[in-house]
């Protein structure tokens, strides 16, 4: 099978490793933005749909390749959607993945137990190009309930905290392979991928 390299917009490496993981078996290589010294770009949308797409254009002004970028967060709705499209920076511009997990489980603790469902928010895009009028989109929804004792070494981001029911335990104690075929992403991904088939 010949391989059609992708370029996708994150220099995030479990998004990365997940995104390639899903696509092991699909017609696409996936190039980290990384690979072409490309920054990442500044996240100035409203909305995951905004954001994904600022990121996909400004790859795609330095490469010859269709682009994929996401934006993804989550979402307790108790917390007025919080964090939501800051879901990456909620505890402040560089923050790491412990200190976001924190600032949401100190809120999530104040919250009674019914208040506590949340969902993870995925919107995935692809540009041809970066003046492409008709980006392709897809969107994955994952829905589960925000925990304050974390879980898990699997995963990354939120995943410790986000209870999984079907599953009885948190993202991040879910099998890789388990986990891609439930998440937001991985639902994202394969509605992008099959839109990127029809192509």
């Amino acid at each position: 099978m010949s391989k059609r390299d992708i370029i996708l917009a994150s220099n995030n490496a479990g998004k990365v490793r997940e995104i390639n993981a899903m696509l092991a078996n699909t017609s696409f290589n996936v190039v980290p933005q990384s690979t072409l010294n490309i920054e990442e770009a500044e996240e100035t949308g409203l909305t995951f749909i905004e954001n994904a797409l600022i990121k996909a254009r400004h790859a795609a002004r330095h490469t010859d390749c269709p682009v994929i970028a996401d934006d993804s967060g989550i979402e307790v709705p108790a917390l007025k959607g919080r964090p939501g499209i800051y879901s990456a920076r909620y505890a402040g511009v560089g923050a790491s993945d412990q200190q976001n997990l924190d600032k949401l489980m100190e809120e999530v603790s104040a919250l009674d137990e019914h208040q506590r469902q949340a969902r993870f928010v995925c919107v995935m895009v692809c540009l041809r190009h970066a003046d492409d009028p008709v980006p392709l989109i897809a969107q994955g929804i994952w829905n589960g309930i925000a925990v304050v004792e974390p879980r898990g070494e699997n995963g990354f981001g939120y995943d410790p905290m986000f209870y999984v029911p079907t599953h009885e335990c948190t993202s991040a104690e879910l099998p890789a392979e388990v986990k891609n075929q439930l998440s937001h992403r991985g639902q994202a991904l394969r509605q992008l991928t099959a839109m990127l088939t029809d192509l």
